[in-house]
């Protein structure tokens, strides 16, 4: 078997209340020269990390600022993310329905979408080819969309998991490597990694269905399998993901064919205060170190490289052209 990939994303956004109702007046974007944190790590790894841009950042000159030397420096790739809410047009009622972007009508998806597009060229000096979708609202609309943009990967499906109880998508049936959206137009998915843990794992897709439904959560059914050492679903991220469960991850991903592995958080928790996962300078702490314990066991115990979105998208590209 080849040498596994690893890329990161970074869900670049402004800081909000993740437990108060969406509102449209949260834009701060502090957190953003925050991330030159990791970026003390991913120098030393040669990681390039794609940062995908939502409005509020792509229209704060001091972000984009930040932002746009590291991708000078060779340092970053720069892509799309949509916060529907806090993008204009401002036409639809914010309430959890509508933050999926997908549950909008599609003309009103597009024209966000063309916000968010020419946002980043005016910032950035280039026209975004990643998009990752905001609540992972991705949709049949959203593809045509980026395919009519001109975006060449889209990194927004969440396999194994499903929103349809917030009234958002459900990808439980959708492949967790790479794949092609649409090979005619050459739209790549490259997902989260999300996988499944415990002696049941190659099995672990027939017990989706529990690790989202409500009343399986409140009689503790997911958290008895966990502990029994039967199946769990886990995610690479060091958002609420132990470093040693994400290496196991990765270790019972690879032996079951997986390659590609991608490792997500969101800016803000760079900067203690803005996410349960940080909130203060010991958290911060573990969070970066887990960042670096994930890396070096990637690259020293996997034999592992790491690599960025764009050079995914070319290895499928020189292949199809190869085939």
């Amino acid at each position: 078997m080849s040498a596994p990939e690893l890329l990161v994303v970074v869900d670049t956004e402004e800081e909000f209340d993740w437990n108060a109702p969406f509102s449209r007046d949260a834009t701060t974007t502090r957190s953003i020269p925050a991330q030159a944190r990791a970026h003390e790590i991913y120098d030393r790894f040669g990681v390039v990390p794609t940062y995908v841009v939502d409005y509020p950042v792509a229209t704060d000159p001091a972000a984009v600022a930040f932002l746009k030397r590291l991708a000078d420096a060779g340092k970053a790739e720069i892509g799309a993310h949509l916060h529907p809410w806090v993008t204009p047009p401002h036409i639809e009622e914010v309430n959890e329905r509508n933050s999926f972007h997908c549950n909008l009508p599609p003309e009103l998806e597009r024209a966000k979408i063309e916000t968010i597009t020419a946002a980043i060229e005016t910032a950035f000096g280039a026209r975004p080819k990643m998009f990752k979708a905001g609540r992972y609202g991705f949709g049949a609309n959203t593809q045509r969309v980026l395919v009519d943009l001109g975006y060449q990967i889209d990194c927004s499906i969440t396999p194994h998991t499903s929103f349809r109880d917030k009234s958002g998508p459900d990808f439980r049936h959708a492949p967790d490597a790479p794949h092609w959206l649409d090979e005619a137009a050459g739209l790549l998915e490259v997902p989260l990694t999300i996988g499944h843990l415990g002696a049941l794992a190659r099995f672990g897709g027939r017990f989706d269905r529990l690790f989202d439904d409500r009343r399986a959560a409140r009689l503790h059914v997911p958290g008895a399998l966990s502990r029994a050492g039967l199946v769990a679903r886990s995610r690479l991220t060091p958002e609420g993901t132990s470093a040693d469960e994400q290496c196991r991850l990765i270790a019972a991903m690879h032996a079951r064919g997986h390659r590609t592995f991608s490792l997500t958080y969101h800016s803000p928790s760079l900067e203690p205060g803005h996410t349960s996962y940080v909130r203060d300078a010991a958290d911060l702490a573990r969070f970066l170190a887990d960042i670096e314990t994930v890396l070096t066991f990637f690259r020293d115990a996997m034999g592992g490289r790491f690599t960025t979105l764009t050079r995914v998208r070319e290895d499928w590209a020189a292949r199809r052209a190869a085939a």
